[in-house]
């Protein structure tokens, strides 16, 4: 497999579909990997499940989570991945349509590196994402 740098936590086809075309402008589409739920997002994690083998030494560089999520939410995915000190290093931006205070309150304090609100608009959407991928992939200078 190569690298992965991006891994998309994401069950909505729709914002997936926006997702990918906003991480194709900043050439990123090659570099991402996408789930559908919380359990998928740590079963490539861990290598666990139809992701058994792959080489953990193979990380992603950021991590797109959503926060409502079938089978384990987001929250439960960032407090696991948070509390993994081999992990915790790992960027993890909370890409979402809740606005609730206690949601973000709750994912600052499990360590979320950034909490984004889903835009309502197509555009705003794909310029948020475009620029998310562009600052955590292309700008900020991650833990070696």
């Amino acid at each position: 497999m190569n690298k992965v740098t991006i891994l998309l936590v994401e069950d909505s086809p729709d914002d997936v579909e926006l997702a990918m075309r906003a991480l194709r402008k900043q050439n990123l589409l090659n570099d991402v990997i996408h789930v559908e739920d919380g359990v998928e997002a740590l079963d490539f994690m861990y290598g666990r499940g139809r992701f058994q083998g792959r080489d953990l030494n193979e990380q992603p560089k950021l991590i797109l989570l959503d926060l409502k999520l079938p089978r384990l939410d987001g929250l439960e995915v960032l407090a696991t991945l948070k509390a993994d000190g081999g992990l915790r290093h790992i960027p993890i931006v909370m890409l979402t349509s809740s606005r609730e205070d206690p949601d973000i309150k709750q994912a600052y304090k499990l360590g979320a590196n950034s909490y984004i609100v889903k835009p309502v608009d197509f555009e705003q959407f794909l310029a948020a994402v475009s620029d998310i991928g562009y600052y955590w992939m292309l700008i900020n200078q991650p833990a070696k």
